[in-house]
């Protein structure tokens, strides 16, 4: 598919998304896409559940592209491993920064003090985009309620970094309908939810939030930065391919 095809393909299922479910919207991209050509994204994090409830309904062995930062949370590696088994995920795949790389560009573990732009891209960036090379399009988890630059996220989007089509089935979704989802289908909660922590991410650029506060405050706190990299413009100086 070429490139202004897809755009007009984008453009039309946006039009459909408004009459169907989020559960309707995996399903169709899933017969639309071809076989082994579409991937979830998940981190495992404060609401992904949800998402993964809804895709191993259409395809438990749908692949799921998990970012194993080697700076998560004990409590996140844990519940990766506890949500994959309830749900009988099959096909979750564990991606890493190339081990040669890391041994040369943050062998002590501490560019994130320096340079946490340097330290997304290099640890989860790079990583996905080696990925996502042998797929066609992704699934995210973006939603509008999460504000900041999510706060226009549409159904169907073109990843403009990656010539892929990404799609977020939860982008108009509430709070109150990822609790209301959450509950009725009695699905664990991240443990680090109760302690304060409704955005997860690495254990060093995380931090809990006051109640009213952005859900997205305690991510690397007291920086403007608000995006590790996966959904935004690549930061300045960094390549647009992984060297790996």
């Amino acid at each position: 598919m070429q490139p202004d095809e897809r755009r007009k393909w984008v453009a039309d299922l946006n039009k459909q998304g408004h009459r169907l479910s989020s559960l309707a919207m995996i399903a169709m991209t899933h017969r639309l896409i071809k076989p082994g050509r579409l991937a979830l994204v998940s981190s495992f994090g404060a609401e992904s559940v949800v998402l993964l409830h809804l895709v191993a309904q259409v395809d438990a062995d749908l692949p799921v592209l998990f970012i194993d930062t080697d700076l998560l949370f004990t409590e996140t590696l844990r519940y990766q491993q506890q949500v994959s088994s309830l749900l009988g995920l099959t096909n979750v795949q564990v991606i890493r920064a190339n081990a040669d790389q890391h041994a040369r560009i943050d062998p002590l573990g501490q560019l994130h003090q320096s340079d946490p732009d340097a330290c997304c891209h290099f640890r989860k960036t790079a990583p996905l985009n080696h990925a996502l090379r042998h797929f066609d399009g992704w699934i995210s988890g973006r939603k509008r309620c999460q504000g900041s630059s999510r706060a226009t996220v549409a159904w169907f989007e073109m990843d403009p970094d990656r010539d892929k089509i990404k799609f977020n089935p939860l982008a108009q979704w509430s709070r109150n309908d990822v609790d209301h989802y959450l509950t009725k289908n009695k699905l664990p909660r991240h443990p680090l939810v109760n302690m304060g922590y409704p955005s997860i991410g690495c254990l060093p650029c995380t931090s809990p939030v006051a109640t009213g506060e952005d859900p997205r405050s305690g991510r690397w706190p007291g920086q403007t930065k608000t995006e590790c990299g996966l959904h935004g413009p690549r930061p300045p100086n960094q390549p647009e391919r992984p060297n790996v």
